[in-house]
């Protein structure tokens, strides 16, 4: 038996991590700027993540969420207070599409209703619903064909307007999309979303997948907007590399036994892990370093030529160039060492660091991008 052949493979095997560097096999030093597609939240092999984790290990691991498990306590309230809803409640999971099929599940059981409203170029996931809310028909297989969902255009507030009614169950919305290229969602675009779901009584989803849990240089990315959505799903920075996932939950949710359940969410070790990354976060301050380091590092982008837009918040930032930029990408990786992301928009680059990366590792990248942009606007 072999693994299913379904990813596209760069020619390197690392072996080691620490904070914002890879090692492959060979001893080779890798600069990672895009963690796993934004996963690595507070760098790899924290120290203090590595500890809780392995006196966790030592303790129990795994029990099924049929007995009290103090930790998802634990992490409920850290999550709450940092984040800043303390009054709402967590459902935790384990992957990004976990949460969002929750939350839309639950939405439902709200209100009763079937349609959904998402937006050009989303990405929610890969399972059942996520995907049919997931504007990328080359992942979508028959069966994941759903009549309920709407598309609309991001950021469009009059198509919004004209499509929101009493049938509409909910309006799932990325804080900052991710895979679409770093596009970031407009405050008045999502005040206007608050306002009609709560005219017509429909749940505002705020997916902050990849934009959460401080990457932004706000906790979520919905917070620049002012507003509180009425559920937000989270992932990818919550375990920085161990499986969990959540949902915040309005205290307008009535919960009931067996309406939502996981066997593996919220266990032992994916709490501690949770856990660890929050204690991280606040300890060193890495929600206000990332506002500060992207600042930084869009400054110094700015400074380049060949550039045709920069977008973003925080560390979560697209570079878009007039040409596709997969060569140039290659060629940062083969003679550089840094890893970077890509995106639907074939002449972006996403770059999706660390918080707590230095300015020193920021610079490498600038200047190295510095020298293959004269090359790549030759021969675009």
């Amino acid at each position: 038996m072999k693994p299913f052949d379904v990813y596209p493979l760069f020619n390197i095997t690392p072996v080691k991590a620490s904070g914002s560097f890879l090692w492959d096999e060979n001893g080779r030093q890798y600069l990672d700027l895009y963690g796993g597609h934004a996963v690595i939240s507070i760098g790899h092999s924290h120290p203090a993540y590595i500890r809780r984790i392995q006196n966790q290990l030592g303790q129990i691991a795994f029990y099924s969420n049929s007995v009290h498990i103090n930790l998802q306590m634990e992490l409920a309230e850290k999550l709450g207070k940092q984040s800043g809803y303390p009054d709402y409640n967590l459902f935790l999971c384990n992957s990004g599409a976990e949460a969002n099929e929750n939350a839309l599940k639950l939405a439902s059981f709200h209100n009763g209703r079937k349609k959904i409203i998402a937006f050009t170029k989303s990405f929610h996931g890969r399972t059942s619903l996520a995907v049919a809310c997931t504007d990328d028909t080359g992942i979508r297989a028959p069966v994941n064909a759903n009549n309920d969902v709407i598309f609309l255009p991001f950021n469009d507030i009059q198509a919004l307007k004209k499509h929101m009614d009493e049938t509409i169950c909910a309006v799932i919305i990325e804080g900052i999309q991710g895979v679409a290229g770093v596009q970031v969602a407009e405050s008045g675009f999502l005040q206007k979303a608050k306002n009609l779901c709560e005219h017509f009584g429909s749940v505002l989803i705020l997916d902050e997948i990849q934009s959460g849990y401080g990457r932004s240089g706000k906790f979520f990315a919905h917070q620049f907007s002012g507003i509180k959505p009425d559920l937000i799903t989270t992932a990818k920075g919550m375990g920085n590399g161990f499986p969990v996932g959540g949902v915040l939950i309005a205290p307008k949710f009535e919960a009931k036994y067996g309406m939502l359940g996981t066997t593996f969410g919220g266990n032992y070790l994916a709490c501690a892990a949770a856990i660890a990354v929050l204690d991280v976060m606040e300890d060193e301050g890495l929600v206000s370093k990332a506002q500060t380091s992207g600042e930084y590092l869009m400054k110094s982008l700015k400074k380049l030529p060949g550039i045709k837009e920069i977008r973003g918040r925080g560390l979560m930032i697209g570079i878009e160039l007039h040409a596709p930029c997969n060569v140039l990408r290659k060629n940062l990786l083969d003679k550089y060492g840094i890893f970077t992301g890509s995106s639907s928009c074939k002449n972006t680059l996403r770059i999706l660091p660390a918080l707590n990366i230095g300015k020193a590792q920021l610079d490498l990248f600038t200047q190295a991008l510095k020298e293959n942009l004269t090359i790549h606007t030759q021969t675009a």
